[in-house]
């Protein structure tokens, strides 16, 4: 059973690990806003954290770097620097983790070691759905709000792009693998390290070892045969 949630959790990382390199990626964390059936710009724009592309009709979409991270408003100056720190995060999750399955021996036969190594890479795929999900909720309450907020002028609404909701979708992966690492080690730590909890061990416990011993027969002495005559 326990292989079978290592597996799991590792296919899991993977796909975490291509969803935050996905949104990081992605340009399209904010798109142009329609209001209405009328769209607000006269183009098809994209923001993303690191550059944004726009579309006129019939035209081919043309994308720039930003000049300066200075010009980015802060939730995706923010959100740039969350998300690298999550690619690192679920690549190191993933290196742990892997350390920690019984499928390698990079620790050896230590179960203890095995069993850390295997609770920090839970934690550190925790760690990651954090900086993940701040800067996705963050950009989207943003959006939000603008988009309904009537001193902001029409120009400048946007749209929730679909890097959010990759996002969204991501860090629940994240989650969901370190919950799955985290059981895992919880359940199998008192059995793996505790010789109390093995069927053996209860064995030896409750029935003693006759190896090596031998059966005396007690033979009655002279003085009992007498006393019984008597």
């Amino acid at each position: 059973m326990r292989d079978k949630l290592e597996t799991l959790a590792l296919v899991l990382g993977f796909m975490g690990l291509f969803g935050t390199i996905t949104i990081t990626a992605l340009p399209m964390w904010r798109v142009s806003a329609f209001i209405g059936a009328n769209l607000v710009v006269m183009e098809d724009l994209w923001e993303g954290l690191w550059m944004n592309c726009w579309r006129q009709a019939n035209v081919r979409m043309q994308c720039k770097v930003y000049d300066s991270l200075l010009i980015l408003p802060s939730e995706l100056q923010a959100a740039r620097a969350l998300m690298c720190v999550s690619v690192v995060l679920v690549v190191i999750a993933l290196l742990i983790t892997g350390c920690g399955t019984r499928r390698f021996t990079c620790c050896g036969d230590n179960i203890r070691s095995k069993n850390v190594t295997l609770a920090l890479g839970g934690c550190l795929y925790l760690l990651s759905f954090l900086t993940t999900i701040i800067p996705v909720s963050w950009v989207d309450l943003t959006v939000i709000s603008n988009f309904y907020n009537p001193l902001v002028h029409e120009g400048r609404k946007r749209e929730l792009g679909s890097a959010l909701f990759i996002g969204w979708a991501t860090g629940g992966v994240l989650l969901i693998t370190g919950i799955i690492i985290l059981i895992s080690y919880s359940k199998h730590r008192a059995k793996d390290e505790d010789p109390y909890y093995t069927g053996a061990a209860l064995g030896s416990l409750r029935k003693p070892s006759t190896e090596g011993s031998a059966y005396l027969k007690r033979t009655p002495s002279s003085a009992h045969k007498h006393h019984e005559y008597v």
